[in-house]
């Protein structure tokens, strides 16, 4: 596994769990009924994997052609993801926090 696909999985943990350790929509606004609804995180998980993509995309770019892909492969990843996601997704909803 070289330097790239390395960067980019890490990138991908990292990323799929930032919605679920975060309170704020995108990271900029505070929600106005004070905790952050689970379809603000989900489409921050959406729009997170696209950017992840992005990513995907240039480091590709950087290493040669980039390929056309079918919709088999955007299946996987968006699973693999959700997959990164479950650990965020642990902490803010099943895990058992201490004064709450």
């Amino acid at each position: 596994m070289n330097f790239s696909t390395s960067l980019l999985l890490i990138l991908a943990l990292i990323a799929a769990n930032l919605p679920f350790l975060f309170e704020r929509i995108f990271f900029v606004a505070k929600p106005k009924a004070g905790d952050k609804a689970f379809a603000w995180r989900l489409l921050e998980l959406v729009v997170l994997f696209f950017v992840i993509g992005g990513i995907a995309l240039l480091l590709e770019g950087k290493l040669g052609d980039v390929h056309r892909q079918n919709w088999e492969f955007y299946a996987v990843n968006a699973s693999l993801f959700v997959v990164f996601a479950y650990p965020g997704f642990v902490y803010r909803y099943l895990w058992r926090h201490r004064g709450a």
